[in-house]
């Protein structure tokens, strides 16, 4: 196959720039061998729009193709719009990336990923090897860093080797009509991982994963999600927090109009015991339906996947000002609602309000657990969450 090459169009719209990458497709190679090629000539093209003053599309038009890692890192002099209507799969070796992402975009103003097309991690080789333990670091599909004013839209992101998205150091980033989709035996391919970020918006997308659907890390300041479904996969969770040190804050979180679907989670926030100080405030879980959900409403400060923590060491991380407001629907397990705060930074703050979850197995009723909360409570809750501990007003 010949170089691949970015041919330029101008005319589309007066002040738009557009780049149309001619990418090489090879139908008999496309699962197996990677086209250093395409992702070179995605790359300049990239080069050539960011040296433009005017906005300026990248369109990588419908087909099938192979694509190695890109990275495209800004500052730009102009917005840029990169409009994937294609499928590009990534090389199926996880060995054939080097560090943690397929496709990175550093460091933009204005940013625009568009076009409806997928991005095809090919992940099945991969999650054998971490699952046979020949393989610890894999790499994620899409990492955003640094930008702010942006927009991630009709973009679908198919088997990642790890986490489809990380989203890091990020401000004013939107995703809207995003799809994630993984089977629900993969390993840690949470959808959307939000860290050092204020001001991102999820809404009106879908997830089914073998993960969180969206997991939330420290200093995310002002997270909205809406209107997103969920599953299969681990719900949205805040978290898991504690396990580093020097955790910046968790503050304005915002689940709201969300529907979550056969998960092993609903709505979650999980620290590790023993952890370091940390915190998490103002979180707000409103107008949830849940539908076959093993744990619909879930705060867990002794989170240990592994077994291997002290679980005779609290959590230092504070959890205050949580709203629960409006959950229904089914439970795949009579404890519907577990409230498990730590009893070294007991929870507080925290209102729960119109719960209906019904579970229907032969233990009996649904049924809440709670350790070390006081929660306010409004309305009717079913199961009855806390009646021990609790005082309605």
């Amino acid at each position: 196959m010949d170089y691949v090459e970015a041919q330029e169009n101008y005319g589309i719209e007066e002040e738009n720039e557009v780049d149309a990458v001619n990418l090489d497709e090879d139908d008999e190679n496309i699962d197996e061998t990677p086209t250093v090629g395409n992702a070179n000539a995605v790359v300049k093209a990239f080069k050539e729009a960011c040296q433009s003053t005017s906005a300026s599309t990248i369109l990588i038009p419908k087909g099938t193709f192979q694509m190695n890692q890109v990275k495209l890192e800004g500052p730009c002099k102009g917005p840029i719009e990169l409009q994937i209507q294609a499928t590009l799969k990534a090389p199926s070796d996880p060995n054939s990336i080097k560090g943690c992402e397929w496709l990175t975009v550093n460091k933009l103003d204005g940013f625009t990923m568009s076009g409806g097309g997928t991005l095809d991690g090919q992940g099945k080789v991969a999650w054998e090897c971490k699952k046979s333990k020949k393989c610890t670091k894999l790499p994620n599909n899409l990492s955003f860093n640094s930008l702010t004013n942006s927009i991630i839209k009709d973009i679908t992101t198919l088997d990642s080797k790890s986490f489809h998205v990380n989203v890091n150091q990020c401000k004013n980033l939107t995703f809207l009509h995003f799809n994630v989709k993984a089977p629900d035996d993969s390993p840690n391919t949470d959808g959307i991982h939000i860290s050092r970020s204020s001001a991102v918006n999820v809404t009106e997308s879908t997830f089914s994963t073998g993960d969180d659907c969206i997991s939330i890390g420290d200093e995310t300041e002002q997270l909205h999600i809406t209107k997103v479904t969920c599953g299969p996969g681990h719900g949205i969770s805040v978290g898991s927090l504690g396990g580093n040190p020097g955790e910046k804050p968790v503050v304005g979180v915002f689940v709201k109009n969300c529907t979550f679907i056969s998960t092993d989670n609903g709505v979650r926030i999980k620290t590790w015991p023993a952890s370091h100080p940390g915190v998490v405030s103002d979180v707000h879980f409103e107008d949830i339906i849940v539908q076959n959900v093993s744990n619909p409403i879930l705060i867990d400060q002794v989170y240990c996947p592994s077994g291997k923590c002290n679980k005779n060491l609290p959590s230092q991380v504070k959890i205050s000002k949580v709203t629960i407001q409006n959950i229904k629907g089914t439970s795949r397990t009579q404890n519907a609602v577990s409230l498990l705060c730590s009893k070294g930074a007991p929870c507080e703050g925290v209102e729960v309000g119109d719960i209906d979850i019904t579970y229907s197995g032969k233990e009996g009723p649904a049924k809440s657990s709670c350790e070390n909360i006081n929660p306010r409570l409004k309305g009717k809750q079913i199961p009855a969450v806390c009646s021990t501990v609790a005082d309605e007003y």
